[in-house]
């Protein structure tokens, strides 16, 4: 990481040094809150989880060579410097606030609804094609997530792509505090993490906090689609640029053509000028992640066919609308997480399938008091969606079947209790040549169900 003396961290933070002063002006080269990751020069952040303290680990990190511990209480036989902070958690955040100040490279913040995620992916295969960029790994866009995510950003790179994720007010305005985006893309309102925020009104506002703290004169992209975003057009300033299908929006997408679980086709309108790519992964919400990437890259100064190359690199994570090809059927893995935007927008990618199309749906969490009938509704779509078959495992899952069955009783769909039931059945509900979703809320751990279809996908 760039230059970050244990004198510097210590005044970052509003810690107190403990250890030989000619070890003051030593530089750390990457900051870790987890001991195994610990390497020779290190600071490590004693950080207090529910199931571990960081403090029991500070002996361990200093056998394996961590320059300096950052702690809440004085280690009894320290074998190296320390930093006595009164919160390891803010003293993090601290810390990746001066780091991010230290540097002069673009960043990127992205957050929404839904799709935040699979926008970075686009948006980070995109500047690829011209910069060395970072991006957050997994699901590291959180207040613990995102400095670690920052304390990664090195020498190399060019640019950096961070997600930011929340669940209650206050959150964006921590996290945009520390990342200070250059250039800020919300990429819709949608209804997720009601317990705290209400409604889509409340979504908006805790999103757009993301402005208030970053950089002076920060560029913002938004889904000029969305019926929420739109409002923000007349508010702010500098004028937002809009994307979307609308021909309204600065630039947008034309002629989309669907691939089934191969992509799709699409023509990109810019006022830089027109280009056709395919987009890899299926879904006509892709097609809003790609001009996300469009307006990114143009606004760091790519070129079209940069932007083009980009977009067709673009490679699906794990967990994601990841298609996984088997012998006996197809699966669509995305069971890292979900909400009913999210979940009516996988059912539409798994429509454009060929085939015998099956959904495997599970329960979805944070939704407040009206989870079962978010849950009824997502089984409405359902019924509404060009597919075959629904297998619904979890409590709340039986709401979306009531929908279904409202909606169209002639969908076929069963529901089990545990997803070791549904695994025990599937050799007689699905046959060769299906395409399969796979989709819950992460807590409900549908990996078990992938990894099923995987073993048992091969003839």
């Amino acid at each position: 990481m760039k230059e970050m003396s244990l004198n510097q961290i210590a005044h970052a933070c509003g810690g107190t040094y403990t250890g030989p002063d000619s070890l003051k002006n030593r530089e750390v080269s990457g900051v870790v809150i987890d001991s195994r990751k610990v390497e020779p020069g290190y600071l490590f952040i004693a950080l207090k989880g529910e199931r571990v303290d960081g403090h029991s680990f500070i002996p361990a990190v200093f056998a394996k060579g961590a320059a300096c511990v950052l702690c809440e209480e004085a280690p009894e036989h320290p074998a190296g410097p320390y930093i006595l902070v009164e919160s390891c958690l803010q003293a993090l955040k601290s810390l990746a606030e001066y780091y991010r100040n230290t540097l002069s490279i673009p960043i990127v913040g992205i957050t929404g609804s839904v799709g935040k995620t699979s926008t970075k992916e686009m948006i980070a295969a995109v500047l690829g094609e011209k910069y060395c960029v970072l991006k957050t790994e997994g699901n590291f866009n959180n207040e613990i997530g995102l400095p670690l995510t920052i304390f990664r950003i090195r020498e190399k790179h060019e640019a950096a792509v961070l997600e930011m994720g929340i669940s209650d007010f206050g959150e964006m305005t921590r996290l945009s505090r520390m990342a200070k985006p250059n250039i800020c893309v919300l990429t819709n309102i949608g209804l997720c993490h009601l317990e705290n925020l209400k409604d889509r009104d409340g979504i908006l506002k805790a999103k757009t906090e993301m402005f208030a703290e970053a950089q002076p004169g920060a560029r913002i992209i938004l889904n000029g689609d969305d019926d929420k975003l739109i409002t923000l057009k007349e508010s702010r300033t500098p004028t937002p640029c809009f994307f979307g299908l609308a021909p309204s929006n600065d630039l947008y997408g034309e002629a989309i053509e669907n691939l089934g679980l191969e992509g799709t086709r699409c023509t990109f309108v810019t006022r830089a000028g027109r280009f056709c790519a395919h987009i890899p992964i299926p879904g006509r919400h892709m097609v809003y992640n790609a001009l996300a990437g469009v307006a990114v890259g143009l606004a760091l100064d790519l070129s079209l066919e940069e932007i083009k190359t980009g977009i067709e690199s673009l490679t699906p994570v794990s967990g994601r609308n990841h298609l996984i090809h088997m012998e006996k059927w197809d699966i669509l893995d995305d069971c890292y997480n979900a909400n009913p935007v999210s979940m009516c927008a996988s059912l539409d990618v798994l429509s454009c399938a060929l085939g015998r199309k099956v959904a495997i749906l599970g329960d979805m969490g944070e939704l407040g008091e009206n989870e079962k009938l978010l849950h009824y509704n997502v089984g409405c779509h359902a019924a509404d969606a060009d597919i075959d078959a629904v297998f619904l495992v979890g409590t709340l899952s039986e709401e979306i079947g009531r929908g279904i069955e409202a909606k169209n009783p002639s969908l076929t769909f069963r529901h089990f209790d545990t997803k070791q039931e549904l695994i025990t059945a599937l050799p007689l509900l699905l046959s060769k040549g299906d395409s399969i979703l796979v989709k819950a809320s992460h807590f409900m751990e549908f990996e078990e169900i992938v990894a099923y279809l995987k073993k048992t996908g091969a003839l």
